[in-house]
């Protein structure tokens, strides 16, 4: 092959890479020569990928569940790598915030659209018999939703309703005590914490203060504020905010919903979840009125927050019975 001027230039940057770095370019050349070509499956870990399934029973079913959920916990993952440019961009402007908005919206968006496989894929009697073996674990414990919503907004919005005013100058540790999630996660009949509750604080309570007190001022909406009063246009960053807002705060939670009332609801008694968890107030976005941006949105707009998303489902449901 001719060494052409365009390669001859490409040495050239590479010798003065290396030289910079004190290396000798010849031996990564040598590396070069060696090393085999990358595959598809090497690339993405695809045989560890595909091994990482381990049903605790016999029914099929079980491994939808699995995969599903480990799906899940990808998109959390590509969301905060997008929650974590936009933290620490160090000249943050209105169009790359929307941006990286827009992609943590597509996220969400696909794991909405995908959550019928929960909904209506597996076998109800497959599912009510497994389940049993995961006790206590539940999807209530994924730590990285709820880095997802310390990112997203004032912590003081993740405070229980009930006391998101008392505590508002509150240092972050009393605020973190009454944090909505919590009372979701109570024994229906003695109000104590369960022991899914217990297990998800003692693994993850010390890294969700850490990153609330990291993003203090750089959570979604402090920034929002912030590029606001430097005079930047956040029309459009205000329209996808309100979009995270209603895929996080309702789309997300009325999907679980869906899922509880197709597997969970019988009459004249439920059927409680893996971790206990009080699930018919737990998930319906009306009783939490979990607001992100609540200067995004107008008074009769929140007093109705995801009442018509729960009534529309709940029509649905009642429908396909």
């Amino acid at each position: 092959m001719e060494l052409t001027p365009q390669i001859k230039e490409k040495l050239d940057k590479l010798q003065e890479k290396y030289a910079a770095m004190g290396q000798d370019m010849a031996a990564y050349l040598d590396g070069l020569l060696y090393a085999d070509f990358l595959t598809y499956w090497d690339y993405i870990h695809l045989d560890t990928l595909l091994s990482l399934q381990s049903p605790k029973t016999p029914f099929p079913d079980e491994e939808i569940f699995i995969m599903y959920h480990q799906i899940t916990e990808l998109y959390f993952k590509l969301s905060l790598h997008e929650c974590k440019q936009i933290a620490e961009h160090q000249s943050l402007t209105a169009v790359f915030f929307t941006d990286r908005v827009k992609r943590i919206n597509a996220y969400f968006n696909a794991l909405v659209s995908s959550f019928e496989v929960m909904v209506n894929g597996m076998e109800k009697d497959q599912f009510l018999k497994f389940r049993m073996s995961l006790l206590p674990a539940s999807g209530f414990q994924s730590g990285q939703y709820r880095m997802i919503e310390i990112c997203a907004t004032n912590f003081i919005r993740l405070v229980d309703k009930s006391k998101r005013e008392e505590l508002t100058s509150a240092p972050i540790e009393e605020q973190f005590e009454h944090i909505y999630w919590k009372f979701g996660a109570t024994e229906l009949a003695s109000g104590k914490q369960t022991l899914t509750l217990k297990q998800f604080i003692n693994k993850y309570a010390d890294q969700f203060l850490q990153l609330v007190k990291d993003r203090q001022h750089t959570n979604f909406a402090a920034l929002y504020h912030k590029l606001e009063q430097e005079g930047q246009d956040v029309t459009a960053l205000g329209e996808e905010l309100c979009k995270l807002d209603i895929f996080v705060n309702v789309e997300w939670p009325l999907s679980h919903y869906k899922s509880a009332v197709r597997y969970l609801e019988r009459d004249p008694v439920d059927i409680a979840a893996t971790g206990g968890t009080n699930w018919q107030k737990y998930l319906p976005p009306r009783f939490q009125k979990r607001i992100f941006y609540p200067f995004l949105w107008t008074a009769e707009q929140m007093e109705e927050w995801g009442k018509g998303w729960v009534l529309s489902v709940l029509k649905t449901l009642k429908t396909e019975q």
